[in-house]
C-alpha cells in the first residue's frame, strides 16, 4: 500500500512527474470504491453513446433541445474518458504516477468539457425560455446557423478561459511536493502543491468559476424566473402542467450539476472538509451528471424511450 508521508523540507525543480494518491485516508478501500464509480462510468458511456446514436438518426428530434442534448451528450462522453481511466488505474492497478504535462492535459480536458456544459445548460435554459414565452418564433429564433453560432461560442469561450489555467501553472517552476491528494488531476489541487507565488493562479481559477459557470447559472435563473411568470399566467390549467413538465428534466439536471459544482468549488478554497469527503464528492459531481442525464432526459421523453426498447429487443432477438 502505498505511503501518504509527504516529504519535509524539499522542493522540485520543474518536476516531469507528479503522484496521484487517489482518495487520501481510504487508500485500503480504493480498490472496492473503483467499483462502483466504474458501473457509473458504464451507465454513462451506454447512456449518452445510445443518445448520440438516436438523436441523429430519429428525425423528429432534430428540434433545438436535442441538437443541445446531443452536444451534451458528447461532453459527457468526453468528461467520462477524460477521468475513468487514469482514476480506475490508480484504484485497481496502483499506477500512482503520471507525467506533468500529462496532468496539465487532463486538467484542461476535464475543466474545459465541465465548462462546455455549463453552457449547453444555459443554451438550453433560452431555448426553454423561447419555446414558453414565444413559441410563434421559436423556430425562426433557433435556426440552424443560430444553433451552430451558439455551440460554438460554447467551445470557444470554454477552452480560451480554460486554456489560462495550464498555461499560467506551466510558468511555476518550484514545488514543495509532487503527491497530489486527489484522483484526477484537478487546477486547485495542482496550484496548492506550488512553492513559487501562486497568487495569480488563483484569481484566475476564481475568474474562470465566476465568468462561466456563475454567469451561465445567474442566467439561467432569469431565464426559469421569466418562464415560471409565464407558465403562471396561463388561463388553463392543463396548459400550465405541459409547459411546466417540459421544463422538469432540465430543471433537474440544472440544479443536480450546479449545486455539486459550487460544493467542489468552494470547498476546495474555502472550506475545512475532510480530504476523503471533497475529493469523493468532487469525483461524484464529475461522474453521476453524465450517468443521470441521459437517464432524466430519456425517461421524459417518449420517442427516445421507444427507440431504446427497440434497440435492446432488436439485441435480443438477434441472440435468440
Amino acid at each position: 500500500m502505498m505511503s501518504s508521508v509527504k516529504p519535509n523540507n524539499m522542493s522540485y525543480l520543474n518536476p516531469r512527474t507528479v503522484i496521484l494518491i487517489g482518495i487520501p485516508g481510504l487508500e485500503h478501500l480504493q480498490f472496492w470504491i473503483g467499483f462502483p464509480f466504474f458501473a457509473v462510468c458504464l451507465v454513462a458511456l451506454l447512456g449518452n453513446i445510445i443518445l448520440l446514436i438516436i438523436i441523429p438518426a430519429e428525425r423528429s428530434l432534430h428540434q433545438p433541445m436535442y441538437i443541445f442534448l446531443a452536444v451534451l451528450a458528447a461532453t459527457d462522453v468526453g468528461l467520462c474518458a477524460a477521468i475513468a481511466p487514469k482514476m480506475l488505474a490508480i484504484f485497481w492497478f496502483r499506477a500512482y504516477s503520471m507525467a506533468f504535462d500529462a496532468c496539465l492535459a487532463q486538467l484542461f480536458f476535464i475543466h474545459t468539457l465541465q465548462c462546455m456544459e455549463s453552457g449547453i445548460l444555459l443554451a438550453m435554459a433560452f431555448d426553454r425560455y423561447i419555446a414558453i414565452c414565444d413559441p410563434l418564433r421559436h423556430t425562426s429564433i433557433l435556426t440552424p446557423s443560430i444553433l451552430g453560432r451558439m455551440i460554438a461560442v460554447v467551445v470557444i469561450r470554454a477552452i480560451v478561459l480554460v486554456g489560462l489555467l495550464p498555461i499560467l501553472i506551466k510558468r511555476l517552476h518550484l514545488f514543495h511536493s509532487i503527491q497530489i491528494d486527489h484522483s484526477y488531476c484537478e487546477h486547485m489541487a495542482v496550484v496548492k502543491l506550488a512553492a513559487d507565488d501562486a497568487q495569480v493562479n488563483k484569481i484566475c481559477g476564481l475568474f474562470v468559476g465566476f465568468s462561466i459557470l456563475g454567469f451561465d447559472m445567474i442566467f439561467i435563473l432569469i431565464s426559469y424566473t421569466l418562464i415560471f411568470q409565464a407558465v403562471f399566467h396561463l388561463q388553463q390549467k392543463e396548459a400550465r402542467m405541459k409547459a411546466f413538465n417540459t421544463c422538469t428534466a432540465h430543471i433537474f439536471v440544472f440544479l443536480e450539476f450546479y449545486i455539486l459544482a459550487f460544493f467542489s468549488f468552494f470547498s476546495h478554497r474555502f472550506g475545512h472538509v475532510v480530504p476523503s469527503t471533497h475529493i469523493l464528492l468532487s469525483t461524484i459531481y464529475l461522474l453521476l451528471p453524465p450517468a443521470l442525464n441521459p437517464i432524466v432526459y430519456g425517461v421524459k421523453n417518449m420517442v427516445i424511450r421507444k427507440r431504446v426498447a427497440q434497440i435492446f429487443l432488436l439485441n435480443r432477438g438477434c441472440q435468440q
